[in-house]
């Protein structure tokens, strides 16, 4: 356990000093953006990139590792939204919430963090699972936001705005230029590829960062402009589905689906596994924001499952490995 602390502990660590950066104002909340702009279209892309074409290509292909991860996606949003609505969470809060829940923070944490603990080799399933999330999972959940009052084409145009979002996104891009690189044994000239492997070096450290001063910016703003705080109730039992029943449900889908005859790679799903295990991703409350969701609680949310999953995710890790 301690070997796997020593590994999870620097990973955390720079969330917390992004965090405590942003709080104090010794990073000004304006200029949060740029590192978030840096990471998002410069170096997580290269990352992605370098990864993917360094993986073989019928990994970043896998046809049972995708549904499985895609129905586990699915059941979280359906229980979540279904666990949450109330009196004072309607669709709009709920999906968000549902999104948080189902989403993990792998692109930013889990890609670095899982190949950091497990090799290289797990930068496949991971990124497919960044590709399921970002296209599938995000689009279902903002289209499911706008039936608070929605007309008759309220949920198929946020379904469409979000598509949209996700084509303009870098990060899938990303991964589709590194799997064609894997697929047909091409590499960019030897200069272009020490240009990306600098911006790839760079991505985990500054994307740890801003995930702690994206995490205080929300918190602050969220305070801000709320008229009471969330009560824990609305927030404390995402974050529980989010570290426990997430890793859970695909751990046990897929050992049922192995069971079976499903050709599940055991390594690919212990992978996947710990991806679950990892807390929401920090840009869901930017997103939660913008749709005029409740960002307070989804700003809790995350903030929860970022700083228990230091214990839960390190744990999980020991059980598994």
């Amino acid at each position: 356990m301690l070997d796997i602390l020593r590994i999870t502990f620097p990973f955390f660590a720079l969330v917390l000093a992004g965090y405590v950066a942003a709080r104090r104002r010794m990073l000004p909340l304006e200029a949060i953006g740029g590192l978030n702009t840096f990471v998002l279209f410069f170096a997580l892309p290269c990352m992605l990139y370098r990864f993917g074409a360094n993986t073989p290509i019928a990994q970043l292909l896998d046809p049972a590792a995708m549904l499985l991860w895609l129905a586990c996606a699915l059941l979280m949003v359906a229980g979540t939204v279904k666990s949450s609505m109330n009196s004072r969470i309607r669709w709009n809060d709920a999906s968000f919430g549902a999104l948080v829940a189902a989403f993990p923070n792998t692109g930013f944490m889990g890609v670095p963090l899982l190949v950091a603990l497990l090799g290289a080799k797990a930068a496949g399933p991971a990124i497919l699972t960044i590709a399921i999330d970002m296209v599938i999972t995000t689009s279902l959940c903002v289209a499911l936001s706008r039936l608070d009052g929605a007309d008759e084409h309220g949920a198929s145009e946020a379904a469409k705005r979000a598509l949209k979002g996700a084509a303009l996104n870098p990060l899938p891009w990303a991964i589709v230029l590194g799997g064609l690189s894997s697929a047909a044994g091409v590499r960019p000239v030897q200069p272009v590829m020490d240009t990306i492997g600098l911006l790839a070096d760079a991505a985990s450290p500054v994307a740890l960062f801003t995930i702690g001063a994206v995490l205080a910016r929300s918190q602050m703003f969220a305070a801000e402009h709320e008229h009471g705080a969330p009560a824990p109730g609305d927030y404390v039992p995402v974050a529980v589905a989010k570290l426990v029943m997430h890793p859970l449900l695909v751990l046990g889908l897929g050992s049922l689906a192995r069971k079976a005859g499903l050709p599940l790679d055991p390594f690919a799903l212990t992978v996947m596994t710990l991806v679950a295990a990892l807390p929401s991703a920090s840009n869901v409350a930017m997103l939660a924001e913008r749709f005029e969701a409740d960002s307070g609680r989804i700003a809790r949310i995350i903030l929860l499952t970022t700083a228990v999953a230091f214990v839960t995710f390190s744990a999980a890790v020991a059980l598994l490995k």
